[in-house]
Parts: structure tokens; sequence; C-alpha cells
């Protein structure tokens, strides 16, 4: 029919800090969906990532050079990155024409690994609202390592950074903790699992830092920023093994509802899963209690005995 509205795409806009397994996250991802019979683009928006382990459908190295502008600009990697990014959101016709002939496809958007980008810089948020009125409906999948819950210190940024990144994205959004089988790889944690995924009551983290001399000094500073987390009350995480198909899929599942998947007429729609996302019924407790099992080792001491080391 002529002048028929194209119909809406989905995807998901990749997210995080450098090294927290983003291009992995793509590759992966796209290989699960393609065996659920979806068809999948890959979208490569970060000009810094070279030997893509994926098929990229659309690569914006085509449009902008991140070494270029480099030498063009005599600028450092991070203001290069800045500036190709710009560059796009001023070029959106470009990604538009791109885009368009994809259509009935699920996208994977790889975007660049800057923080910057996601907390207070606006080009990025600019081009996931422009997608939006392409009626393309995203989730904003933002992975952290999950090895810096095995650090108190660094587990509070990684709350601020999530926080802040939810706040200045603006689209439905999904915390995952990344490289769950490398968890304990960087030391033991303080507490389970289920406490870092549903960000329980933090101050058992103020008093665990209590123990370090340095922290003692700033536990003020320690305790509004907690205070400001907990008020929010808007972070949680998923965790994540790649190579787990179960871990896989209960970050799709999470995903399909945050962006509407599940209610069209795909291969996930069921009554069963209308119904989870209508009530909110995940019950996540029971999934993290196993992945607690495979990836953590047991603690042999007592309740009592690790009480008195906190």
């Amino acid at each position: 029919m002529a002048g028929a509205v194209p119909t809406t795409a989905f995807g998901q806009a990749v997210i995080g800090p450098p090294g927290s397994g983003k291009t992995t996250y793509c590759l992966g991802m796209s290989e699960f969906l393609r065996a659920l019979g979806r068809r999948v683009a890959v979208v490569n928006l970060d000009p810094a990532n070279e030997g893509l382990p994926y098929e990229c459908a659309v690569d914006v190295g085509e449009l902008v050079g991140l070494g270029d502008v480099m030498d063009a600009l005599r600028l450092g990697p991070n203001g290069g990155l800045l500036y190709c990014m710009e560059y796009l959101e001023a070029n959106l016709d470009w990604l538009r024409a791109k885009l368009d002939p994809l259509r009935g496809h699920y996208f994977l958007f790889d975007c660049p690994g800057q923080v910057e980008l996601c907390t207070h810089h606006g080009a990025l948020r600019s081009i996931f609202s422009q997608m939006a009125q392409w009626d393309l409906r995203l989730t904003a999948v933002h992975l952290v390592d999950s090895h810096y819950c095995t650090d108190p210190a660094k587990f509070i940024s990684v709350l601020c950074t999530s926080l802040a990144t939810m706040l200045h994205v603006e689209l439905p959004h999904i915390n995952l903790l990344s490289k769950m089988d490398l968890i304990e790889h960087y030391g033991k944690l303080a507490f389970n699992l289920d406490y870092y995924t549903e960000v329980l009551d933090l101050s058992y983290l103020l008093d665990h830092l209590a123990s370090d001399p340095f922290f003692r000094h700033y536990r003020q500073l320690n305790e509004k920023l907690v205070q400001l987390i907990e008020d929010y009350s808007l972070v949680s995480f998923i965790p994540l093994n790649i190579q787990d198909k179960e871990s896989i899929q209960r970050v799709l599942q999470a995903v399909d509802k945050a962006n509407g998947y599940c209610f069209g007429a795909q291969e996930q729609r069921s009554l069963e899963a209308m119904m989870s996302a209508a009530m909110g019924a995940d019950f996540h407790f029971s999934s993290t209690l196993g992945i607690q099992e495979k990836y953590l080792a047991p603690s042999n001491q007592s309740v009592e005995q690790e009480a008195m080391q906190l």
C-alpha cells in the first residue's frame, strides 16, 4: 500500500565502559538471536572498533574515521571520539539511509565506550532520540564488569555511573554484570550475589569500607552517595555470562519486556510472557541463586564467622 507507515523495529543500544565486553556481547547475542530465527543487523557506532568479530551491517567508520579526525584536528582519542559522535549527530541522514533497507531486522548497536557519552555529553542521547522518531524502539543494555563487586568502593562508583547513565540516556534500561565466569578471579564477594544484583541495603557496604583506613576518612561522602542511590532506587543488575545460553536468554527476556518486543506477534509472544511482563513477575531470586552456585566458590565459614569479619 502506497504511503504505508513502516513497521516498528526493535533493538538494543549496547553501552558501557571500555573493556566491559560490549563487542563480545554483540557477537554472542547476534548468534543467539539468529538461532531463535530473528533477522539481526549489527550496527557499529564506535569509530575506534577495529577487527570486528561479527558481521557488520552498518559501520560508522564509513562515515568518519577516528584516526583521520585525530590527525586533522590534533585531538587525543577521547576528544576525537566525541567529535566523531557529534559528526554522526550532524549527519543522521546518512545513518537513516543505511538503516531503512534493514527494516524487519532486529538491531544491535555497538556503541563507544567513553563514559562521558552516556553520563553528560549530549550527542549519543540525541542520536537515540532521533532513532525513536524513526519508530525504532531501543533498550539500553549497560554492561559493567562483574569483578567490581569484589571491591566495595568500586561497586559504589559503578552504582553512581549506572544511575547517571540511566537518567541521561533516557531509554528503557537494563544493567548487566558481565563476565560472571571471572567474577572471583579478583577476590571474594563480601555478600551473596543477590545483594549486588538487587542492590540491597548499602549501609553494609559502608561498614565494610570503614575497615579500610583510607576510606574511613571519606565515610560522610560515601554515606551521601549511598543515600542518593537508594533515594532513586532505580539500579539493579542481571548477571551475564555470554558463553551461557540460559544467561543470555534471561537477559533477552528482560530486554524484550523493556522495549515491548514480547507484546508483538514475533516468536517470543505467549500468554505467559505477556502476563509476566504485565505483572512484573520475574522471580529473579532463584536464577541468581543458581548463578551463584555455578560461578562462586562456597564459603566454608559460618554466618557468625562472616559477621565477625565484617
